[in-house]
């Protein structure tokens, strides 16, 4: 009995340390889970320090709009390799609710753009499967 006992209290000792390392790992999970996403973010950053140089001492725009232009497709590209997506919000496409908020209803210059989008106020984008922001959209009525 008194062996049982005694493994008995070594198990609940063991159960209560890996209690607690866990609940440490979790809390530095989420203290530290952004840290590859902005890491990721810090040559984006680097490049709009460097754009913002180059629009003092240059007079060029059009190379500074070919380089903001630059900036913005690597940000992109960057999402996009974390899994955020753009949602479609194209003129003609089927009004979703669960993708699209309506902020405006038009009326429809013919009968076949009637529950359709005619315009798109604001951009929604997805991570992975699920909405993160809405696409903000004007809808034929």
């Amino acid at each position: 009995l008194e062996k049982e006992k005694k493994e008995y209290l070594f198990l609940m000792a063991e159960f209560d340390n890996f209690r607690k390392r866990t609940l440490k790992e979790k809390s530095e999970l989420i203290k530290n889970g952004g840290e590859n996403a902005l890491r990721g973010l810090l040559p984006i950053i680097d490049d709009f320090e460097r754009s913002l140089q180059a629009i003092n001492e240059s007079s060029d725009p059009s190379s500074i709009k070919e380089g903001v232009e630059l900036i913005y497709n690597k940000f992109i590209k960057y999402l996009q390799q974390n899994g955020v997506q753009a949602i479609n919000t194209e003129a003609g496409t089927d009004f979703d609710a669960d993708m699209h908020e309506a902020v405006t209803m038009f009326p429809a210059p013919d009968p076949s753009q009637k529950g359709k989008i005619i315009d798109t106020v604001q951009k929604g984008y997805m991570l992975h499967d699920k909405v993160i922001r809405h696409a903000k959209v004007v809808v034929g009525q």
